[in-house]
């Protein structure tokens, strides 16, 4: 009556979940989900290092840097995000480079170094939905919108690719 466990069949299942609960999710959530994943990125980066197992550290790295890359730095409103969205852009492209020369230098230190620039930064997403925001004014939406945007650190036309 029950079949053996289908490791392959499970992991369809996991995928279904995860590509449903993203489409119903608000960039303030995918934002927070990719602040986790590239914070467990580096750390199984760094733990891998201390293992000495080269393929899962490179894994590792390479799923940290597409997060940054593919996931942060594009999802910046670069037009309406200001200031902010351009710092956010150099610390991501500096953590990008630094990431590489961790990989290469197989440097803990480094991978450190990132994680204590960007945590500050995921805490601060983390928190921000839930500081209240001022109530739009039908008078001023043009600047109403460009202070949103500000707010959520330059991410007003987050989406992910095929959502």
């Amino acid at each position: 009556m029950f079949t053996a466990y289908n490791p392959r069949a499970a992991s369809a299942y996991q995928r279904i979940n995860v590509e449903t609960s993203v489409h119903t999710m608000d960039q303030y959530q995918i934002v927070c989900l990719l602040f986790d994943g590239l914070m467990e990125s580096i750390g199984v980066a760094r733990g891998a290092l201390a293992r000495k197992d080269i393929a899962a550290k490179c894994a590792a790295v390479s799923k940290a840097l597409r997060i940054l890359q593919e996931g942060l730095t594009t999802g910046l409103d670069t037009v309406d995000g200001g200031e902010l969205a351009a710092n956010l852009g150099a610390l991501y492209d500096y953590c990008a480079s630094q990431l590489i020369q961790a990989n290469v230098r197989n440097d803990d230190a480094i991978f450190q170094e990132v994680q204590r620039l960007i945590e500050p930064v995921a805490q601060a997403w983390k928190t921000m939905k839930q500081t209240p925001t001022a109530p739009a004014s039908p008078a001023t939406p043009v600047a109403t919108t460009k202070v949103a945007s500000q707010r959520a650190g330059g991410y007003a036309h987050l989406s992910l690719v095929g959502a």
